[in-house]
């Protein structure tokens, strides 16, 4: 199991994203699982880096004109070959679900974490599912409030305007990993 120091998972890389702020309480009781690649399908690159640290050059590619001036971020993100890097400490507010809503709350941000998933449609890797299982019970363990029942998709808080982590994200085998992380 992984471990949390200062609300930073020790031994991952950290990069400072300035797209997060203050929570309003210290309810943490939520995970929002999303899928990101960048330019769209591709991966790899430091793109997504660069999206959550303002430094996306607009001009090189022409998706990412789309998104210039987007002002985003989540506390994690898990890259294909299972590299984890945090952005944002987890008792700070990452800006990843938007116009969002859980069980009649809106403003999901206030009280969960973000983690990002290089990914698309197509089939997550095993490496990312390990490691993902690893951050969850780390993350379930540290925190009392979140629990392994407190966790969604962005496609579950934002259902008419997100669809990920998507048709590629296998509910069944992370559940089976995180099983196999409880012996």
């Amino acid at each position: 199991m992984e471990a949390i120091e200062e609300h930073r998972l020790i031994g991952v890389r950290q990069v400072a994203s300035p797209n997060c702020n203050a929570r309003p309480t210290d309810e943490l009781s939520l995970i929002v699982l999303h899928a990101i690649s960048l330019p769209p399908g591709i991966f790899h690159g430091d793109a997504i880096e660069r999206l959550f640290t303002n430094r996306l050059d607009a001009r090189e590619h022409p998706f990412f004109a789309t998104i210039d001036g987007l002002r985003v971020s989540a506390h994690l993100l898990i890259r294909r070959g299972g590299e984890c890097i945090q952005f944002v400490p987890f008792d700070r507010r990452a800006w990843h679900a938007g116009r969002s809503c859980w069980q009649g709350r809106r403003e999901v941000n206030d009280f969960s974490v973000g983690i990002e998933l290089e990914g698309d449609h197509r089939p997550f890797t095993a490496a990312q599912y390990h490691r993902l299982s690893d951050v969850l019970q780390t993350m379930v363990h540290s925190y009392p409030e979140l629990s392994l029942s407190r966790l969604v998709g962005h496609e579950q808080i934002a259902p008419l305007r997100k669809n990920d982590p998507g048709p590629g994200f296998d509910w069944q085998y992370l559940h089976r990993c995180l099983e196999g992380r409880r012996h």
